[in-house]
């Protein structure tokens, strides 16, 4: 009685081949129950990962490396530090300006499984001790891809930085313009961009991290505008896709074309941070840029 309170559970892994074989043999087999949610099979190398080390490596597999897609909320608690975020822009509602077919259920059902408002989340918090405006775009809603409400939030986020005085960091991670909204959708990009250049004017500071994928109207824009322009491992990064460009120009393209690595080999991005050192990088390169500079006598002046 008392030896099977103390049993413990195994977890096996039979792979297809030994299964089949054991189908032939007429092999008596015992259903395995393996809890919802334990494994996390690997995009890249196929492998199955313990999802809680997954967790733990900053949803980086162990086994190749490869940068699985991170929500908006587990990037910022990654980066932003704790009990310092202050939500900004929430309350905006994503309108169907072309009364698209079938949109408002879509954006409805998109909120329901993401827990999400929009494919942006933005505000203002510390990283490394440094007061930043920060914005998280979600490839989970929509696949990131920029509708008037996410166009507006990240205007907003910018002129309020400048009018705080504050710099800005964005993660970038989009399919592109939403093409539900046409014009609209293409609108956002003139209107980020000349919010951009008035923060610039103010002299302050932006930052943008590349995220698998960054694409379309996002590239075109606010994505590439970073003072300073860092990319996660292996993120694709470009306008079109690989295989529309190949048809318009009839060439094969280089191995690893819009890739981060090939990005940074032809100046395009100035830096590849991995997750785990990204915290620390960008609290440096705020505190380096920070309007506050240091007088040589030591003392900090404005």
């Amino acid at each position: 009685m008392l030896k099977g309170m103390f049993k413990k559970t195994t977890y096996i892994n039979i792979t297809s081949e030994v299964k089949k074989e054991m189908d032939r043999a007429g092999t008596p087999q015992e259903t395995v129950e393996i809890p919802e949610g334990l494994w996390t099979k690997c995009p890249k190398c196929g492998q199955s990962v313990y999802t809680k080390d997954l967790e733990d490596n900053f949803l980086v597999c162990a086994k190749c490396g490869h940068n699985l897609r991170m929500g908006a909320r587990t990037r910022m608690e990654m980066i932003v530090d704790p009990g310092t975020f202050v939500l900004w822009d929430n309350a905006l509602e994503t309108g169907n300006p072309l009364d698209f077919p079938g949109y408002p259920e879509k954006i409805q059902k998109a909120q329901e499984s993401t827990g999400l408002k929009e494919a942006v989340i933005s505000g203002k918090g510390n990283i490394m001790g440094q007061e930043t405006a920060i914005a998280v775009m979600d490839a989970s809603f929509f696949m990131g891809s920029m509708g008037h409400v996410v166009g507006e939030k990240i205007t907003r986020l910018i002129e309020r930085a400048t009018s705080q005085q504050l710099p800005v960091v964005i993660y970038c991670c989009s399919g592109g313009a939403r093409m539900q909204e046409g014009m609209f959708s293409l609108m956002q990009m003139a209107k980020t961009s000349a919010a951009i250049k008035r923060h610039s004017d103010a002299g302050l500071f932006y930052l943008t991290v590349l995220t698998d994928p960054t694409t379309g109207g996002v590239t075109a824009s606010f994505a590439m505008l970073g003072d300073i322009i860092l990319a996660e491992p292996g993120a694709l990064v470009g306008f079109a896709g690989p295989r529309v460009i190949e048809q318009t120009i009839g060439q094969k393209l280089p191995k690893g074309f819009q890739r981060a690595e090939f990005l940074l080999e032809h100046g395009l991005i100035d830096a590849i941070v991995e997750r785990k050192d990204q915290k620390e990088v960008i609290g440096k390169l705020l505190s380096w840029h920070s309007k506050k500079e240091q007088s040589p006598l030591g003392g900090g002046m404005e």
